[in-house]
């Protein structure tokens, strides 16, 4: 076992303080063994390789291949129409800045044309040979398994912890642990060469896992499906096995240790020259020359360089900037970065464009000839307004939303559903994620009688909820964990208590809000909220009969999993022992003159209204006497949150959510799936014209 696995924290801290990466992996080592300065761009400084079509398509099919042997393992089954909804679902959601752009694909569509395809025919290969899979399966062990381990190869302790995600592991019917490579091809390689290369790949999953799992690995296999139809009809799937022999351990691990040893020493010196491969396939080799110009002129901060090796790198750049600029104009190496970046194809990331000159570009390679008139830059997003040429049809920009995103290197780009006035004129608005720090803080002032400051929009104007709108009375609040819809709860509380309202209930069945139980009423458990919420009914009720009004807010947190939690159908039966007739006396009883005895059965007398129903009746009647309720769930339940229940919230927010149909669940359209986090949203009231995008304030509870 590896020394390092008994380091500390500090001590691995410190280990990792001499590298220039934390971690490798066989992806790590082949890149690096393949093309160093291709390794030294995507690992040392965080650049991420866009990806082709066929890329994204191989990823889709791996994918749903996870999916397909994790019900297997569950025993239970895909079949092919299932496989292929996964696989086209991974396309549609792939972040548009990652799309690789070619002549073939000028279009990120055409890229998601070509992906679907390509990745159609992989899982229909996959389903018509299974067998090259199945056959050989006894009991699945584990599917897509994360493993994280100090490594030893080759007799020697690795000082840097080895990652990867190993496809699928299973034990066959000889009684192996096997591990399986899933790959897709766009040619089957040649079997005795095949035999050397997979060496140093399958040693490093075989060491990786059983290191992990602590379960000996007795066999590898790799198998290729052939996305392009064979003539001769032959099998598209080909299984490329190897025994993990004592022998075969020490010639891979030998092999591997090589190329690892060279990597290892590399990442250990800050002065280490990484050589380009010009006969390197797998990188774009203007990009590679484009970032070597990088490097000579930039600074660490225009790179994505992890915060831990911020430092190392820095003082790498300086002595690369020194020595380039001790004997080459500043001026030539711009000059060459500029004839470079001439010659990576529909990549604007690389050109010397502002992001306005990029939207404009963009769309006039697509005949739409527009302007960006104005630039608003908020806490997590960035608004360009822009000026649209008379006759061109809005639809038309809208279609090319992915390759405005693509150009301007973000996961996508939004645009205003309808069109934004300013200074008087019209303007259509596309709107980005920006990385920022910058906070905004809850602030009394921003308060304004009770219209609750929601956030702030990037033209810097307050979003608010008026509580005395009669037609803004409830509001229903969405977003994944991390997206700031707890956050923003809090500042909604706060704001209403400066505004004056005393009788705050919280209905809390997650056990968020334990911490103001001492202020205001807090319910956590299933039963208590369904109580609570029949006792504001009855109060409502009477409310109205006595024609009172009195400002009430409710905070409902996760109140979808409460109404799925909570009782149903004959679970609400109220029942009572109900006399339903006598027994017959004996001649005895009778003689005697015994009264005759009552039979009693247990029947339903009435029924509880549900959690649902009263929820519903509040919202429905509660507004006129006094009631608000805030609605918020992180799970967007199309059951439960449907277009009849969403009547009843006039306002609605929705933070970062993880698909896009779970963004239409809670405000009936697009746009939250390519939010930032953090307290980005969009907000939908009968108060303003549009969707917003906003950003909410942060309450400090220190």
């Amino acid at each position: 076992m590896s020394i390092y696995r008994n380091y500390t924290d500090k001590q691995i801290n410190e280990l990792n303080s001499n590298y220039l990466v934390d971690t490798w992996s066989y992806t790590k080592l082949s890149s690096f063994a393949r093309n160093e300065k291709a390794f030294e761009m995507r690992e040392i400084y965080g650049i991420r390789d866009k990806s082709s079509a066929t890329t994204v398509a191989g990823q889709a099919y791996h994918f749903s291949l996870d999916r397909y042997f994790f019900a297997r393992q569950k025993g239970d089954n895909f079949d092919l129409a299932d496989l292929q909804t996964f696989a086209f679902d991974y396309i549609e959601e792939y972040n548009a800045s990652w799309w690789k752009l070619q002549k073939t694909t000028p279009t990120i569509e055409e890229c998601k044309i070509k992906a679907i395809k390509t990745v159609t025919q992989l899982l229909e290969n996959f389903y018509s040979e299974i067998s090259t899979y199945i056959d050989d399966i006894k009991i699945i062990i584990d599917v897509e398994v994360s493993c994280d381990q100090y490594l030893t190869i080759n007799g020697v302790d690795i000082p840097l912890r080895c990652k990867g995600k190993i496809d699928l592991v299973y034990e066959d019917f000889e009684g192996n642990i096997v591990i399986t490579d899933h790959k897709s091809k766009a040619a089957l390689s040649d079997e005795e060469e095949i035999k050397l290369s997979i060496g140093r790949q399958a040693i490093t999953y075989v060491n990786l896992y059983e290191a992990e799992k602590g379960i000996v690995v007795n066999k590898i296999r790799f198998i290729e499906n052939k996305y392009s139809k064979n003539k001769d009809k032959s099998a598209q799937l080909v299984s490329f096995p190897v025994m993990v022999t004592d022998d075969v351990r020490k010639l891979y691990e030998a092999l591997l240790y090589e190329p690892l040893k060279r990597m290892i020493s590399a990442v250990s010196d800050p002065d280490y020259v990484y050589l380009i491969n010009e006969s390197d396939s797998f990188s774009d080799k203007a990009d590679i020359f484009a970032f070597w110009a990088r490097t000579m002129i930039c600074e660490v901060e225009e790179f994505n360089v992890p915060e831990n090796k911020k430092e190392l790198v820095s003082k790498r750049l300086k002595k690369i900037r020194d020595a380039s600029l001790a004997t080459i104009n500043p001026s030539i190496i711009k000059k060459f970065q500029e004839n470079a970046s001439q010659f990576i194809q529909y990549d604007l990331s690389n050109k010397d464009m502002t992001q306005e000159q990029k939207i404009e570009h963009v769309l006039r390679t697509f005949g739409i000839i527009i302007n960006v008139a104005y630039v608003f830059e908020g806490y997590s997003s960035k608004t360009f307004l822009i000026n649209v040429c008379a006759g061109t049809k809005l639809n038309s920009i809208k279609s090319h939303s992915l390759d405005l995103a693509n150009a301007l290197d973000v996961e996508r780009v939004r645009l205003s559903k309808d069109l934004i006035v300013h200074n008087g004129k019209s303007y259509l608005a596309i709107e980005t994620v920006i990385e920022s720090e910058r906070v905004l803080n809850w602030d009394k002032s921003k308060l304004v009688g009770q219209k609750i400051p929601i956030g702030e929009d990037n033209f810097g104007n307050v979003i608010t909820w008026d509580l005395n709108n009669q037609s803004t009375p409830h509001c229903l609040v969405g977003g994944g964990t991390g997206s700031g819809k707890s956050v923003e709860l809090i500042s909604i509380l706060k704001y209403a208590e400066e505004a004056g309202i005393t009788d705050i209930i919280i209905l809390d069945p997650k056990f968020e809000f334990v911490n103001y139980s001492k202020k205001y009423k807090v319910f956590n458990e299933i039963i208590d909220i369904e109580n609570e919420m029949k006792r504001l009914v009855d109060l409502m009720n009477d409310k109205v009969k006595n024609g009172q009004s009195s400002k009430c807010l409710i905070i409902f947190d996760e109140f979808a999993d409460a109404v799925m939690q909570s009782r149903k159908g004959n679970q609400l039966d109220i029942r009572e022992d109900v006399e339903v007739g006598f027994y017959k006396q004996s001649k005895m009883e009778m003689l005697m003159g015994m009264p005759m005895q009552p039979k009693m059965q247990n029947k339903k007398v009435g029924e509880l209204k549900s959690l649902s129903d009263n929820l519903q009746m509040l919202l429905q009647k509660g507004r006129s006497s006094g009631f608000r309720i805030i609605c918020a769930a992180q799970r967007a339940d199309a059951t439960i949150i449907n277009g009849a229940s969403k009547v009843n919230f006039p306002v609605q927010i929705c933070f970062k959510v993880d698909k896009q149909v779970s963004s239409i669940v809670m405000i009936d359209e697009p746009g939250a799936e390519g939010l930032r986090g953090r307290g980005d949203g969009l907000f939908k009231s009968p108060q303003y014209n549009d969707t917003i995008r906003f950003q909410g304030y942060y309450y400090n509870q220190n």
